[in-house]
């Protein structure tokens, strides 16, 4: 009860922060973040922090609930990283696949949260929401390929605008003559390209009903619309009423 409520009242704060926080990542890692920008992105991740260490102590059972949150926890962690200068070690270190898996770690988990932020907020209405998911994804995911991609050896994404046209491609499942060289961009690689599939079934399912319902709707269509089946059940219950009339009728038997 006490979480329901809490969710109820950080319902509208988390969802604004969730979209500036997916906002500053993209910025991140494409531009860089200046000293403020860089300061407001920590203080909304601390709110996150807060916020979620709050629903997993009012919740009845914090295992399910880190079950069913466990990629937000995670995404959580990356950040923490790179306060606490273990990215940096990575990086003394050579580590550049640590460095990309944590990048992709936090460009999933933010994309996640900001999906279920865009869920709430319009409550799946349709195909608004799959078009606005698209292109939270489509700006996200472009920005994620760039700075997995911009580094690798013998190729690369060489700016934003290439990264946002590869990443349409993908989405559109035309493809590119492009293909991600390190591990990490491969993963989300493979990630939008499952998106993909989902959505086009989404589009392709929502253009069939909305042709097979114009033509329903049609007096000279092939198809029967929900008019037709109303006048059918009005025929149906007026035969069933002739039949009881006459078995009535040869109940009774003619006069004597």
């Amino acid at each position: 009860m006490i979480l329901a409520q809490l969710e109820e009242w950080l319902e509208l704060p988390m969802q604004i922060l969730g979209f500036i926080w997916l906002g500053l990542l993209v910025l991140e890692l494409t531009k860089g973040l200046s000293r403020p920008l860089a300061i407001a992105s920590t203080a909304i991740w601390v709110a996150f922090l807060i916020d979620f260490a709050i629903r997993l102590t009012l919740a009845p059972d914090r295992r399910q609930y880190l079950r069913h949150n466990w990629l937000t926890a995670l995404s959580l962690v990356v950040p923490a990283l790179r306060v606490l200068r273990v990215a940096r070690a990575f990086r003394v270190l050579n580590a550049a696949r640590a460095v990309r898996g944590l990048r992709l770690v936090k460009v999933v988990g933010s994309i996640n949260r900001s999906m279920n932020a865009l869920r709430r907020s319009m409550r799946r209405r349709g195909f608004g929401y799959v078009a606005a998911l698209t292109l939270l994804v489509l700006l996200a995911g472009s920005a994620g390929m760039y700075a997995l991609e911009r580094d690798a050896a013998g190729g690369g994404i060489g700016n934003y605008g290439s990264a946002l046209w590869w990443t349409a491609m993908i989405l559109t499942t035309m493809g590119s003559s492009y293909w991600p060289i390190t591990a990490a961009g491969r993963v989300l690689c493979v990630l939008l390209a499952l998106y993909s599939f989902g959505v086009f079934g989404y589009v392709t399912a929502s253009l069939a009903t909305f042709f097979v319902g114009r033509d329903a709707h049609a007096s000279d269509g092939e198809i029967a619309g929900a008019s037709d089946f109303d006048k059918l059940r009005t025929e149906i219950a007026a035969l069933t009423r002739e039949v009881h009339a006459l078995g009535r009728r040869g109940a009774v038997g003619p006069p004597t």
